[in-house]
């Protein structure tokens, strides 16, 4: 028998154990069944299970487990990031705390010792914490983005693009982060409007004709750098000027002034220095007229030797130096407080640097061709559809993307340096000599790639990409992924084009997107305010049913969700509902006799007929919330129906007749109570896996566990319209006597008789049935009429479809209690209009006080004088009643 009470510590674990090693989630190829096919955004090895994995995979488990259910060889594979920046800080932490050396002064073959080390004692620890949600992805398939199978599938697609020139290697100006001490990709940059200065600089004409150029910049530490000041050619007041020289402020450099469609004439001055080594706008600029490149900031944010006398100072401390000299040198104008963009490693939050860098480029415009392509013909589908346009408006305007990064921790790039020659060799294995001049003197490039180009290749890497498995041919491509719209330009825009290029098709047919999960107020959850939500604290308190059932009637796709204690509360209320209800049913049916479904279904009563065609119309109903991506929608349903319809209604319903003598009606009863049961477990189970397979394994004639179940589907035959058109109407006549007794105060124990004014069909539907009016109202006797005017006058009503309900007032009230609580309100409402008309006699407070105050007094005392009057009119009613 199901345990006395809901406790899910008692059996969530156990269930999963025997999910996993009875193989319920393991996938075969099977030419009988369609495949259906997620892959799971692999969260990184540094990761702990935070709420934000929780909603994703948990939106992804419900699909699984529905299509699995509906008889699909339905694929999840699971698997872990190796999270290049991030999993190196943690490395050089360790490694710095326990032995007090650099990464340096280790040895990159040490370290990656090291690094291998900290990803087995380490790396798992996220996927033993994701089994507490219930996932039931096929573990025997994990990946990991460095295993063998992956790496392989990062050179052959390198060396692939190298060969067809969609890979190159260039000296541009990339985001660096001081602080990582890395290259970062344009999507690896979080920008962020913060409140800087406008710093107003006089540049002197080189001729000493006593000319001058002001320029605005909010970076006055790059002037060491600047190599032009640039004007537009539409500018009226610098034509004259564009060719001149002048002289870089505190040095004696010169520049020219060149025209450039670059600077806007209405921001700032008009005239803005160009500095290419320090500024992607200025590097194009530069480029256009063949300024060259020097730089007066390094790698380590430092000052260079351009700086003079700040050399080696930081960036920022140089800053306040440098404005201060220009300020007493009388270079300096003026400042203005001004909002200013900035962009930060999306990492440690440093702000990065734009520095001039051989590194390993994408060329991206071909590539995006593609990938614009597939969305724009539907071969691609964002949910919802909004988010296309972000997709397609960051492709459209792609620049390509730097994939080389100054780590160790990460595949590396698979491209040799001849010592001799210089030739560059680009090849899927290691070469042994060089090909143009036979030297053996090579040297492997010392950078890894970027992290987002092996997980761009993770949809299909992970099913044997680049061979030709069967896997891949039978699980390829993927139907839906499911990320939150952070990640797009991130991962889910280099998958879409990395799949187009290698294999030809879009790795997936649907992008859902999700928001956030944000905490109560609304704000982000992060480590400096400290309201993070742990899940897995959630699930130690409440249970991964009901955190996974809040999660996903909590959202709408795209939109954010606010995390609320009580919503949680509410969810497992609901399994705890569940539970009782459950209970209740297997404890009637132990010593119930069964009988057939032929047996049954001949003798369903007008009750039985509509529970049955309501779990029929919510199968119907779910089932197409779940393939438009409408998760809430369809878990709301299965709540409403579950607690409404089957606990509250039809348990209260059939309660009578389990407990009759009729053997036949009271195991027909039990055959609809366990039959419906079985169907809204089936529809609960991808939302609430663990309280539905325990329930499951105490019901009669179940065939193996709920996750391998059929789900079920909908039966024209099964609609019983006349039964649920006569019930529905049974329902709004109880649910009006209800609202009567609590209007009127009378106890749920009060029997009360009911007067029904009605005629023609719903006059015998509801006389029909009047047994269960009678019984869930506590109604001992209804009268049906056809004519208001044959009923009793002193009466409360409530009108429903078709018909009048009147209940007595002789029924509903109990006069001497309700003469005493009327005598209580006459005293209360009498101080109070004594009160304020006391308060408004008086010309002192009518004088002083505000019009507002004054005329709101005097609104509340002809709201109390109201009140008053209708008081004492049913104080002379009830004092008539109790006089006869």
């Amino acid at each position: 028998m199901l345990a006395k009470t809901y406790d899910p510590k008692q059996f969530e674990e156990r269930i999963y154990e025997t999910w996993e090693k009875t193989g319920c989630f393991k996938t075969e190829r099977d030419p009988g069944k369609k495949p259906f096919t997620i892959v799971m955004p692999p969260p990184n090895i540094t990761g702990q299970l935070h709420m934000g994995h929780a909603l994703d995979q948990t939106l992804q488990d419900v699909l699984i487990r529905w299509k699995r259910m509906q008889g699909y060889a339905a694929l999840w594979v699971p698997g872990t990031d190796h999270a290049s920046i991030a999993t190196e800080v943690k490395v050089v932490d360790k490694i710095r705390a326990e032995e007090g050396k650099t990464k340096e002064e280790l040895g990159r073959e040490e370290f990656l010792k090291r690094a291998w080390d900290w990803k087995r004692v380490f790396g798992g620890r996220i996927t033993e914490q994701v089994r507490k949600l219930g996932n039931s992805c096929d573990w025997s398939r994990e990946r990991f983005t460095m295993d063998e199978g992956c790496n392989k599938a990062v050179t052959e697609f390198f060396v692939d693009l190298y060969n067809e020139g969609l890979i190159y290697r260039g000296n541009r100006l990339i985001n660096w982060c001081p602080c990582c001490k890395t290259t970062l990709s344009d999507a690896e940059v979080e920008h962020e409007d913060v409140q800087g200065k406008y710093y107003y600089v006089r540049y002197d004409a080189a001729d000493g004709s006593g000319d001058s150029i002001i320029v605005a910049t909010s970076r006055p530490e790059t002037i060491f750098a600047d190599l032009a000041i640039a004007v537009s050619p539409e500018d009226e007041r610098y034509k004259d000027k564009v060719g001149k020289e002048y002289i870089v402020p505190t040095t004696d450099r010169k520049i020219k002034v060149v025209a450039d469609s670059y600077p806007d004439p209405e921001k700032g001055t008009g005239a803005v220095k160009i500095t290419p080594a320090h500024d992607f706008n200025d590097f194009e600029v530069g480029e256009r007229h063949n300024l060259g490149i020097i730089s007066c900031i390094d790698f380590d944010a430092k000052m260079t030797e351009l700086a003079g006398q700040y050399k080696g100072m930081d960036r920022y401390e140089c800053r306040k130096l440098f404005v201060k000299e220009l300020e007493e040198k009388g270079f300096l104008v003026k400042v203005e407080d001004v909002v200013i963009p900035v962009g930060k490693c999306y990492r440690c939050g440093t702000v990065i640097e734009p520095m001039l860098s051989d590194q390993w480029f994408v060329k991206m415009e071909p590539l995006a061709k593609k990938a614009i392509e597939v969305a724009n013909n539907g071969e691609l589908v964002h949910v919802p559809d909004r988010f296309e346009k972000i997709y397609l408006h960051w492709l459209e305007n792609i620049k390509d993307w730097c994939i080389s990064r100054q780590l160790w921790w990460g595949h590396r790039i698979p491209a040799y340096y001849c010592q001799d020659c210089g030739e560059i060799i680009v090849s899927k294995e290691a070469p042994h000599k060089c090909p143009k001049c036979g030297s053996e003197n090579l040297r492997q490039d010392e950078d890894v790639l970027d992290t987002w180009f092996s997980s761009g290749l993770w949809p299909y890497s992970t099913l044997g990409w680049p061979e030709k498995t069967e896997d891949l041919e039978y699980f390829y491509p993927t139907d839906v992924l499911v990320t939150g719209y952070d990640i797009i330009f991130f991962w889910v825009v280099r998958m879409v084009f990395s799949a187009l290029y290698s294999t030809g098709k879009s790795p997936f047919k649907y992008v859902y997107v999700h928001g956030l999960v944000r905490d109560a107020q609304g704000r982000k959850m992060s480590k400096s305010l400290g309201n993070g939500i742990d899940p897995l604290e959630m699930i130690d308190l409440y249970g991964a049913d009901a955190l996974r059932f809040m999660l996903m009637t909590g959202i709408t796709p795209g939109n954010d969700m606010r995390f609320q204690t009580e919503k949680i509360e509410s969810a497992r209320n609901f399994a705890n509902k569940l539970w009782n209800a459950s209970r209740f049913v297997l404890m009637n049916a132990e010593d119930s006799q069964v009988i057939s479904e032929e047996e049954a279904m001949k003798n369903l009563k007008d009750e039985d007929k509509w529970i049955m065609a309501r779990v029929n119309a919510v199968t119907k109903e779910v089932t197409a919330n779940l393939e438009k991506f409408e998760l809430a929608f369809a878990g709301q349903k299965v709540y409403d129906f579950i607690w409404n319809e089957y606990c509250d209604w039809y348990i209260e319903i059939v309660k009578s007749r389990l407990y009759a003598e009729d053997g036949i009606d009271r195991n027909t009863a039990i055959f609809v109570l366990i039959r419906v049961m079985k169907d809204m477990l089936r529809l609960l189970h991808p939302f609430m896996p663990f309280i539905t397979e325990e329930i499951w394994s105490f019901l009669p004639d179940t065939e193996g566990m709920l996750i391998n179940a059929r789900w079920p589907e909908y039966d024209e035959k099964m609609s019983y319209e006349a039964e649920v058109e006569k019930l529905e109407l049974v329902m709004d006549a109880v649910r009006s006597i209800r609202n009567i007794r609590a209007e009127a105060g009378a106890l749920p124990s009060r029997k009360l008789t009911a007067f029904v004014i009605s005629s023609g069909r719903p006059s015998e539907m509801l006389s029909s049935d009047e047994r269960y009016i009678k019984n869930l109202a506590n109604i001992t006797n209804i009268t049906f009429l056809t004519d208001r005017s044959m009923a009793p006058q002193d009466v409360m009503s409530g009108i429903i479809s078709g018909a009048e309900i009147l209940i007595p007032l002789d029924d509903l009230l109990d006069y001497e209690a309700e003469l005493e609580r009327l005598n209580k309100e006459n005293d209360r409402l009498n101080k109070e209009v004594k009160r304020i008309e006391g308060k408004l006699s008086n010309e002192g407070f009518v004088k002083k006080a505000p019009e507002k105050v004054v005329n709101e007094e005097r609104a509340k005392l002809e709201n109390y004088k109201e009140m008053l009057d209708k008081v004492l009119a049913r104080l002379e009613q009830v004092k008539g009643k109790l006089s006869k």
